[in-house]
């Protein structure tokens, strides 16, 4: 008697972020009537990053019915505009704060296209060889914006034919959600949960995540899965004391910083020192007009701040206002840094110190003992930033040999990345539904050690997710 196989329902099909990625965010979902992508991330800072992002996300762009979009980090909205150019018209949903982000974020990553095509073209040409297309540029950018489609958290939407989801907020960045997609097909009707990018508990400025009830599937971040951070209060009174060593020693302070989140985060507890008198106030210099930029969208976003932050505002401190920073706007205020005398504290691009203005504050202080630089968010393999927290004596910028000489301070309790204790605790009410876990965006020694709590403490069997590699219902 033979046995009809399952019917499957739905696929979903990570075409990054998985296999051991974490940068790449990009997953399509496909039933027998729909085709989704949920975010088109950018590679970023492994080897073969490059060409990874010039392969296509999806085939047949053309025929995907919608994008939906968990937050604006380049990691997961990058190759949005690959997507468009490769023919994609429907629409693109996502928060209002992840709609404003996200252009900011678009438009920088398209002028860094140009300049890094310009410099690629310059060696292809020096050897003969043919030069290339950016993978995109400015113009392409305002192409992406019409299709931009602004949804409010907690509310449904269809996104397509039996596709109806419903955004949560996240706790990582301003306007970050985890996913719910409710999909029916053929009278059948299954669950499916994003956890997008999660943020730590018990952080100020932003509302903490918030959990989901129940699911069939899981598609669970593990950036951090193999530790916990140490306290958020230990990590604030060590900030709180190199911020009172610098200033004695009028030193400078290095943050190498994300635009969005990570600036406004650093900002904020410079302030509250200066204002509550921990530290007599001295110049703090925001180097990084997207980061300016993003300041302005955190104003305009109040209902997205937590208590702690409503309660600074109405006692009269607004750390993000621009009272408490100076802005360094244009590329000769950047290089008039270069003299300014400590103590002083410098915020810049990029993040994980692989392009970005940081890279020059960098070249001409590491060398100095008096430099302390604060090492604030995930740092990826193959990037300046992991070369420093492991502590290598020496490092090439520009193609210059640099001796590291000064201090550097890595502050995992800064994080934007809920830890191992975070992310069991968010997935303990989905747990109670049983549904299948896959792990993506984390290196393998993250994700490995989370397989094991969540099979101890939830009693569920999570697999790891690779790239190219379907996920069948």
């Amino acid at each position: 008697m033979s046995v009809s196989p399952p019917c499957i329902l739905m696929k979903i099909t990570p075409h990054g972020a998985a296999s051991g990625e974490v940068t790449g965010s990009c997953y399509e979902l496909e039933t027998g009537q729909a085709r989704i992508v949920v975010d088109c991330g950018m590679f970023q800072g492994t080897r073969g990053a490059d060409e990874l992002n010039r392969q296509p996300p999806v085939e047949r762009a053309d025929m995907l019915d919608a994008v939906v979009i968990t937050h604006a980090h380049l990691d997961h909205t990058g190759r949005v505009p690959v997507l468009v150019k490769a023919g994609f018209t429907g629409p693109i949903f996502a928060t209002s704060a992840t709609i404003d982000l996200m252009m900011i974020i678009l438009e920088d990553s398209a002028r860094i296209q140009v300049s890094d095509n310009e410099r690629t073209n310059r060696k292809r040409r020096r050897a003969g060889e043919d030069p290339i297309d950016a993978l995109y540029e400015p113009d392409d950018v305002p192409a992406v914006q019409e299709l931009l489609r602004e949804i409010q958290v907690g509310q449904p939407v269809e996104v397509a034919p039996g596709i109806v989801a419903r955004f949560f907020e996240a706790g990582h960045m301003l306007g970050s959600t985890s996913l719910a997609f409710t999909i029916t097909e053929n009278g059948t009707t299954k669950t499916v949960v994003f956890s997008g990018d999660l943020g730590p508990a018990d952080r100020p400025v932003l509302k903490d995540f918030s959990t989901l009830p129940s699911a069939d599937l899981v598609i669970m971040e593990s950036t951090y899965g193999d530790r916990n951070h140490r306290p958020y209060a230990d990590t604030v009174d060590e900030f709180e004391a190199i911020v009172e060593k610098v200033h004695a020693a009028k030193g400078k302070i290095l943050v190498p910083t994300f635009a969005v989140g990570r600036s406004q985060q650093i900002i904020y507890h410079l302030a509250v020192m200066f204002h509550e008198h921990k530290v007599p106030a001295f110049p703090v210099y925001l180097d990084s007009p997207m980061a300016l930029r993003a300041t302005e969208v955190y104003k305009g976003h109040p209902e997205l701040f937590d208590d702690e932050m409503v309660a600074y505002r109405k006692a009269g401190l607004f750390p993000i206002s621009g009272g408490y920073f100076k802005p360094s706007q244009t590329a000769d205020d950047s290089k008039a840094l270069n003299h300014v005398d400590g103590p002083c504290a410098i915020l810049a691009g990029a993040g994980m110190c692989n392009a970005g203005r940081i890279l020059h504050h960098l070249k001409q202080n590491l060398w100095k003992a008096d430099t302390h630089v604060l090492i604030v968010g995930y740092q990826g393999n193959g990037t300046l930033g992991r070369r420093l927290v492991n502590g290598e004596p020496h490092v090439k910028i520009h193609g210059e040999k640099i001796a590291v000489r000064a201090q550097i301070h890595t502050m995992g309790g800064f994080s934007a990345h809920a830890d191992q204790s975070d992310l069991l605790r968010w997935l303990e009410p989905l747990a109670k539904s049983q549904p299948r876990v896959v792990l993506t965006h984390g290196e393998d020694r993250a994700r490995e050690p989370l397989v094991e709590e969540i099979k101890t403490r939830h009693g569920l069997h999570a697999v790891l997710g690779s790239i190219g590699e379907a996920i069948e219902i």
